[in-house]
């Protein structure tokens, strides 16, 4: 008796599915390096030229493909008003990386990190928040982070040229997030010029052009944010500002809590 062997057909599936867009422009190695990069600070094109090593033209193209598919935006630099700050969206970064794992099978899904379950309680972690007038964009971070932290990351707020507490600033902390900023004064940066922080951030780009050097040389790190006591100083923008500070500050503290293995600033402290 003789078998014969009898091929079988494939099993007939539909069209493969298109890998997600976003495989595809993080994965290019240039348009990788500028996005790790720009996930540590905001940068000008020139700053980014430089970290990657390639010419301008080449970054600038690469720059437009990422800002065509809304993962960086730019935002003129208000230090000399002509140049710009590239920034990262990373809230559409977390969604688009949910997005591509769940494409590829259900069962590969992000999970945003707890802060409640990052940091030993023993761990902490110092943060300097920087403006120009300090009454509104780093007392409002400096707010923010001391209370999304439960307090285990101390934060401090000054400017270069300190100004009153702007009310808006204090009626969007305590309408937006129930914080209450009234006892809070504004401060020169100098009063700080002697403290260490495993963190410097400045938020306008004007003080980023004269913040001076701390002690411990802490990783300096930038976000470009309009100054919401300008035109006009309508409450609105103040709600946008607490807004994008609270996102921004919610992936800063994941990072400070849980900090990478090879980040040095951040290590367990004896």
């Amino acid at each position: 008796m003789y078998l014969r062997h009898v091929a079988t057909a494939p099993t007939q599936r539909g069209p493969s599915p298109e890998a997600p867009v976003f495989l595809e422009l993080a994965g290019h190695p240039l348009r990788w390096r500028l996005l790790s990069e720009l996930g540590r600070s905001d940068r000008t094109v020139h700053e980014l030229t430089g970290l990657v090593d390639q010419p301008q033209n080449l970054v600038s193209y690469h720059l437009g493909k990422l800002r065509s598919a809304e993962l960086v935006s730019a935002r003129r630099n208000d230090a000399d008003r002509r140049g710009a700050y590239y920034a990262l969206d990373l809230g559409r970064v977390r969604d688009l990386l949910a997005a591509t794992g769940s494409a590829l099978h259900p069962g590969l899904r992000l999970v945003a990190a707890g802060l409640e379950t990052t940091l030993p309680d023993e761990r902490s972690a110092r943060v300097l928040f920087l403006c120009t007038g300090n009454s509104a964009r780093s007392q409002m971070a400096e707010a923010l982070a001391r209370t999304r932290s439960g307090g285990r990351v101390e934060a401090q707020s000054a400017g270069s040229h300190p100004k009153p507490l702007h009310p808006h600033a204090v009626r969007a902390m305590r309408d937006g997030y129930g914080i209450d900023l009234s006892g809070q004064r504004s401060k020169h940066v100098d009063e700080l010029a002697d403290e260490r922080f495993d963190r410097v951030i400045t938020l306008c780009d004007r003080v980023r052009e004269v913040c001076p050097e701390l002690p411990g040389h802490p990783e300096p790190v930038h976000w470009s944010m309009p100054n919401p006591a300008d035109d006009g100083a309508r409450y609105p923008a103040f709600r946008h500002a607490a807004a994008e500070l609270d996102t921004r500050i919610g992936f800063l503290l994941a990072g400070l809590l849980d900090p990478a293995p090879d980040d040095p600033a951040l290590k367990e402290k004896p």
